[in-house]
């Protein structure tokens, strides 16, 4: 393969040309036998493969928050609303985005706290590097505690080691992997234990690159400064479920026509800071695309269509959001008979969360973990607050029941990836047992349609459960940090995992979608997850790798002019991350929603630089495919059920029949003359 020039890589990303060049120096029934059994051509539509690349951690706002449309199109974003002005300073209504801290601790579980109880910041906090890398891990480092190593990795790495850590990558985009450490030394914990060959001496978790950062004004501020290139690894934040119903501060009484959640959104570095996570100001970051910041996302929303009503379906985190693409809904613990005979009908106690404060003088939780009963008086709150919203027409199906505890906070599939079952962690509740919640890959099995899930770094986890004992396999696969365990809906599901048959036809590597793609193999619906170094998530990944493997997958894909003529691409991210977004959004039910993420269509049926305003979440993936392949919603509680939104030409972004969630066939036009 021929490697892309040093320079043309340097433009595309935005990095220095001489440095780079250096780095470079340095059940089986069910399971599809013949295409003659195929259903996958028998759509609604003209689209006859859809596509879903899922990326990690970014709000709308934090990637369009300056996206200005072509003409003719509007957008709902940080610029258009006066926040901030083209360049990034603050706008006339920077206030839009002012954040607050609690004068006192309540002595109680909350989602809401009164004016009277809040102080806006004079200045944001400072944001921190939370656990930016500062220097290049090397392999030596990896072999030594796999579990702890995260990129940038050392310029020493060779393209052949680093395309081994990342298969997916273009080899002319692995030396991406090995720049944008902070390029200083930071204080929490896991860096030391990291790098025991760079102490700290002089240390300091306030990121320091970025512009301003001691006296940033309280409002959204630009990720810039002169040693904080778009190629830079910036600092993670609070996302967890109780955390952000926590800094959404949500109220029935603050609710309003535009605004139906009351949620203000004004405690976002507050619930970080005062439970010592290490958040900072950074939930108020974003990038300019006016600047030239994520330059490929931006190329493809002006080529393509992007939704600016596009929401992450839960509070919290990754584990929730792909949860609900799989199956519409969350998971409740199962009943688990262990290998002692023991039935486990709950999850342990010490699993179970409270998030009531620890203390007076912190928020932090008496026990922040994995589980909620939906009869705690924590969770009584939430669903009191949603069935009072008087503006809902009628109730989600997706509701937090009685007698059940569900999962709000990652915790990792009791299935290995080889198939085993790991009983003594499900046991003490570390894991999730086998669950029988149907997925819409048994819907999509029950019609004879091909689909697949591409895992980056799938095939190292299989072998490191197969007993691998190579260190990259070890690095990819142990606690679920480089292979993304906790993102495949499938592997906590006993109709899949438990057959091998299964497994090996719809769960697949990555690498392999690039295959399937090249020859012609491309199922009906694909679900592509990238590894942990390329999904763009804060701290463990940056936008532009994440980017490099949106323009692969594009590339590749219209190099095959009949079958992009038949598919859609779908790229969006699981959840916001904890970054703040302007958006409002719909009190769904018990589990969110929650700000929104992008979400752009790429496809002949949706070019020409369009914004679609229609309400969605990852529960709209889901009707696409059962409106486009005939199939009905997975179950009497999925989140599928809902109607379409209907929309007033007043407010476009609020459904008057909310509940509601779009299909996204109105993110496509099908009468397009694509000659």
């Amino acid at each position: 393969m021929n490697l892309e020039t040093t320079s043309s890589i340097a433009t595309r990303f935005k990095l220095k040309p001489l440095s780079l060049a250096l780095m470079c120096l340095t059940s089986s029934s069910m399971v599809l036998a013949a295409d003659e059994s195929r259903n996958d051509h028998q759509t609604a539509s003209p689209i006859k493969h859809v596509i879903v690349l899922i990326g990690e951690n970014r709000t709308f706002d934090n990637v369009y928050g300056t996206y200005v449309p072509r003409k003719g199109q509007k957008v709902s974003n940080l610029f258009s609303k006066g926040i901030v002005n083209a360049d990034g300073t603050p706008g006339l209504n920077a206030n839009l985005a002012a954040q607050s801290f609690l004068k006192t601790v309540p002595s109680t579980h909350f989602i809401s706290q009164p004016l009277s109880n809040k102080t806006p910041y004079a200045m944001l906090p400072e944001p921190t590097t939370s656990a930016v890398q500062a220097v290049g891990v090397t392999l030596a480092q990896i072999t030594k505690d796999p579990g702890d190593s995260m990129a940038p990795f050392d310029p020493s790495f060779t393209l052949d080691q680093l395309h081994k850590v990342s298969p997916a990558l273009r080899m002319e985009d692995l030396p991406l992997l090995t720049t944008g450490g902070s390029n200083q030394t930071i204080c929490n914990v896991s860096s030391t234990q990291l790098y025991p060959t760079y102490p700290p001496q002089s240390c300091s978790d306030v990121d320091m690159r970025v512009t301003n950062y001691s006296s940033l004004p309280n409002t959204m501020f630009p990720l810039v400064g002169n040693n904080l290139p778009y190629d830079s690894y910036t600092g993670n934040m609070v996302h967890r479920f109780y955390h952000m119903w926590q800094q959404s501060d949500c109220d029935v009484s603050n609710a309003t026509t535009a605004n139906p959640s009351g949620c203000l959104n004004d405690l976002y570095p507050y619930v970080g800071i005062a439970r010592n996570d290490g958040s900072g100001g950074n939930a108020m970051g974003f990038y300019n695309v006016q600047q030239g910041d994520a330059p490929i996302l931006k190329s493809l929303a002006d080529e393509y269509t992007i939704s600016d009503n596009f929401h992450q379906p839960v509070m919290g985190g990754t584990f929730g959001q792909h949860m609900l693409i799989g199956t519409g809904d969350q998971m409740a613990w199962q009943p688990y008979v262990n290998k002692a005979g023991v039935t486990i009908s709950q999850p342990p106690a010490s699993r179970i969360v409270d998030p009531t404060p620890g203390n007076p003088s912190s928020i932090g939780f008496k026990a922040d973990n994995n589980w909620t009963s939906c009869d705690a008086p924590w969770a009584q709150e939430i669903n009191n607050y949603v069935s009072s919203i008087s503006m809902q027409s009628k109730k989600s199906p997706t509701t937090c029941a009685s007698g059940q505890y569900y999962l709000i906070n990652n915790a990792r599939p009791g299935y290995l990836e080889n198939g085993a079952i790991d009983d003594a962690s499900i046991t003490s509740g570390a894991k999730v047992p086998p669950s029988s919640t149907r997925t819409i890959g048994d819907a999509l099995n029950e019609k004879s349609i091909h689909w697949a899930y591409y895992g980056g770094g799938y095939d190292a986890a299989v072998r490191a459960a197969n007993g691998s004992t190579d260190p990259i396999d070890q690095m990819i696969a142990t606690g679920g940090d480089f292979y993304c365990d906790i993102c495949n809906p499938f592997q906590y599901s006993k109709s899949i995992m438990g057959n091998a048959d299964q497994r090996k036809a719809h769960l697949k590597d990555a690498t392999n979608f690039f295959d399937d793609l090249k020859n012609d193999r491309l199922p009906a619906v694909s679900y592509v997850k990238p590894d942990s170094f390329t999904d763009g998530h804060p701290a463990s990944s940056k936008l532009n790798q994440f980017e490099a493997l949106v323009d692969r997958i594009h590339k590749e894909l219209k190099d095959n002019p009949e079958l992009f003529e038949q598919t859609v691409l779908f790229i969006t991210f699981d959840e916001g991350g904890g970054y703040w977004d302007s958006g409002s959004y719909q009190p769904v039910d018990f589990f969110g929603g929650g700000p929104r993420v992008p979400m752009i269509i790429v496809s002949p049926y949706a070019h020409g630089g369009n914004v679609d305003h229609t309400y969605g979440d990852h529960a709209s993936i889901l009707k696409f495919i059962e409106r486009n392949w005939g199939l009905n919603p997975l179950t009497n509680r999925s989140r599928d059920n809902l109607p379409n939104p209907i929309q007033a030409a007043a407010n476009l972004y609020v459904p008057t029949n909310m509940p509601a969630i779009g299909d996204l066939f109105s993110s496509l036009n099908f009468h397009r003359d694509l000659k």
